[in-house]
């Protein structure tokens, strides 16, 4: 068990967290969620003992051990992989060092015999003589290789690496577990397993993510921080944000009777408690589900962006059609090849692949920002084009205000009108002063959706359009292309923004494409495609 008692923080005037009490019990996930900027990971770091609260303390059970999820990936360069998974049960890990040490004395004393028997009692006691093939279990299933599991952390690469850190963080069966954007660099099939480990997980787990399809399968609890304050919710993210848009509306409706509003909100959380059947965490959440109480719902004071897409005209029947295209990395590497397909009116499709370069590049080169190998794209006469690259610093080099900024890309150069745009994306105020070579990631990227927005594009074309945002803007992003009812080319690392929005799935390999019209869900689950998949990457066959 973990207790937060009277947790404040504060920078000179800045509240970050006032009066916090919580308590996190064993056999419970708890995602932590809250705007940018609202001290997610800094209060992880309050709990894990990295920065001291201004007031309050943080106590566990007797004995219990906490495990990280280490952020710098090069803490560990000059180590093997193997020893930095061991590394993650320190106690384990000093008594495996000081034994060592003991035995390697060319004076072994009598006492040195006494204190080598007290380490191999020890030693015994937490199943260190399994621990290597425990660790190295644990890689594999990662899909780190055994090959290797001796090789120094700096011969890896930056994915294999995010691997091996989580391996450190889940060894040895941590009492509390916290998780910092775990799967931020994780293929689909590394966090498929991620997350059965969680929901099978018996310990205390918090985590950090932005990743909702990530928060609805793992967490039992929402823990929502909003006005320096930290509010404690039964459920996963899905219920937390649709009971609270529910309880909002309710609040607003003064017509609706109060036998009426509460028999609404029972039969919502009925229905969440029916669909909690279905989960891997099915028990505990229904069983958690059940207890709730009406009351406990609250309104949410979080803002979201209001994001809008209109389009000019609607789309002619010739949209997208690509022959033959193909592009390799500059170091010589095919991305992808032989690239042939056709869009058609309401296509939403969303594009994957092993290496994400691939996807970035096509797009690039069917957007005319490089040139393809080989191969060509018509796009059609009808069609206009929004685009919203991964990698978008090239706007933002100019000295320029909000307003200045955004003036650039409109016909109406009326403040008014502009303001209306960066309003709609939650600049208001004073805030449409700031300089735009100072913003933050999340809010260049609001600043570029302002810009889409205002083009009147029927072909939206999106490059992990949900980095750096937060679950709000995620959401309202999501909802926005959801209700587009013309074409769009995306790729997103975000499992539910994919699968609610896409009805075409491509996936581009070195030798060809996968193309299928099915949601992202189903084309994971299906046994053909998985087949075909390690028939056309190398690296597949010889795993």
């Amino acid at each position: 068990m973990l207790q937060v008692t009277n947790l404040s923080l504060r920078y000179g005037k800045r509240v970050l967290f006032e009066e916090v009490n919580l308590k996190f019990t064993p056999g419970n996930c708890y995602g932590i969620i809250g705007a940018n900027g609202a001290g997610k990971s800094t209060f992880l770091k309050i709990l894990s003992g990295e920065i001291d609260a201004t007031t309050g303390q943080i106590s566990m059970g007797p004995n219990e051990r906490m495990s990280v999820l280490k952020q710098n990936h090069f803490e560990f360069d000059q180590l093997p992989v193997l020893q930095t998974v061991l590394m993650g049960n320190k106690k384990l890990w000093d008594i495996m060092v000081e034994k060592d040490a003991v035995y390697a004395k060319p004076d072994f004393s009598d006492e040195d015999g006494a204190r080598a028997a007290e380490l191999e009692t020890l030693f015994a006691e937490m199943d260190g003589w399994d621990a290597e093939s425990s660790a190295a279990n644990l890689l594999s299933e990662l899909g780190i290789k055994e090959n290797l599991h001796n090789k120094l952390m700096h011969e890896l690469n930056g994915k294999e690496k995010v691997r091996v850190l989580l391996a450190q963080a889940l060894f040895g069966n941590p009492d509390i577990l916290l998780l910092d954007e775990p799967t931020n660099d994780l293929d689909v099939e590394t966090i498929t397993w991620l997350e059965d480990f969680l929901a099978d997980f018996q310990n205390t787990v918090i985590v950090v993510s932005h990743d909702r399809h990530f928060l609805d399968s793992v967490c039992t609890h929402i823990s929502d921080i909003d006005f320096a304050k930290i509010q404690l919710y039964t459920g996963n993210y899905s219920f937390w944000y649709e009971s609270s848009q529910l309880a909002l509306r309710q609040r607003s409706d003064q017509n609706k009777k109060v036998e009426d509003k509460r028999k609404e909100l029972q039969d919502f959380i009925e229905r969440f408690s029916a669909n909690a059947s279905k989960s891997r965490q099915a028990t505990s959440r229904k069983k958690l589900l059940e207890k709730l109480v009406v009351d406990d719902i609250q309104p949410s004071n979080r803002k979201y962006p209001g994001i809008i897409f209109k389009a000019e005209r609607d789309c002619g029947d010739q949209i997208l059609h690509i022959e033959g295209l193909k592009k390799s990395a500059p170091d010589g590497t095919c991305l992808f090849s032989d690239i042939t397909f056709t869009m058609v009116k309401g296509d939403k499709v969303a594009f994957l692949s092993r290496e994400p370069l691939a996807v970035t590049t096509f797009l690039n080169v069917v957007m005319g920002e490089e040139t393809p190998d080989a191969g060509e794209y018509n796009w059609g006469s009808t069609i206009t084009r929004s685009y919203l690259p991964n990698e978008n610093s090239k706007f933002f080099s100019g000295d320029y205000n909000l307003i200045d900024w955004l003036r650039q890309f409109s016909a109406d150069k009326s403040e008014t009108y502009i303001r209306g745009f960066l309003g709609k994306m939650l600049f208001s105020g004073e805030e449409v002063m700031k300089k735009s070579n100072v913003l933050s990631g999340g809010e260049k990227v609001r600043c570029m959706i302002s810009r889409m927005m205002l083009t009147n594009a029927n072909c939206l074309v999106l490059d992990e359009p949900t980095n750096h945002l937060d679950l709000e803007s995620i959401t309202a992003f999501n909802d926005a292309l959801k209700d587009w009812k013309h074409v769009a080319l995306f790729t997103s690392h975000d499992h539910t923004y994919v699968e609610s929005v896409a009805n075409r799935i491509i996936e581009l390999t070195p030798s060809g494409i996968i193309d299928k019209r099915m949601t992202y869900d189903e084309y994971l689950a299906d046994e053909n495609i998985k087949a075909l998949r390690i028939s056309m990457y190398p690296e597949l066959i010889n795993a």
